[in-house]
């Protein structure tokens, strides 16, 4: 393992890398001193293959939205909504995407951590999220 001491804007974070298995590329990051933040979904690898996803058709939107026990879909990172992929009333899959946002120059996705039905909508394109902000509900 190699040590690192990174400062970021003024906070300083000791950081190991050690080399996993024989791929020269693949690399384990552990913080000794960094504060918890919560991750954004990772895009998938290049060359990977987790196979095709499940796509949204007309006919899968609830003639009622289900009432019940819902569950908020919160904004892991501040950023800006670049697209809105889902409505009130879509049925969603498990890791279907929900939402794209900006952060840190980068394209993130807000995927649906369960099948369900979506509630309410609580952004729209352009807005601006917070970490934490509600954006879509389940049920």
């Amino acid at each position: 393992m190699t040590n690192y001491r990174i400062t970021v804007n003024g906070n300083t974070y000791d950081v190991g890398v050690e080399e996993i298995g024989g791929d020269p590329g693949a690399r384990a990051v552990s913080y000794a001193a960094a504060p918890p933040v919560a991750a954004p979904v990772a895009a998938p690898v290049p060359g990977a293959s987790a196979g095709p996803v499940p796509a949204v058709q007309a006919s899968s939107r609830a003639a009622a939205i289900p009432s019940g026990p819902t569950e908020d879909v919160h904004a892991p990172l501040p950023g800006t909504v670049i697209s809105v992929n889902v409505s009130e009333g879509d049925r969603v899959n498990t890791n279907q995407v929900l939402l794209i946002f900006e952060a840190m120059k980068m394209e993130n996705e807000i995927v649906a951590s369960r099948a369900g039905t979506v509630t309410k909508v609580h952004v729209a394109k352009g807005d601006v999220l917070e970490s934490g902000k509600v954006v879509i509900s389940l049920a």
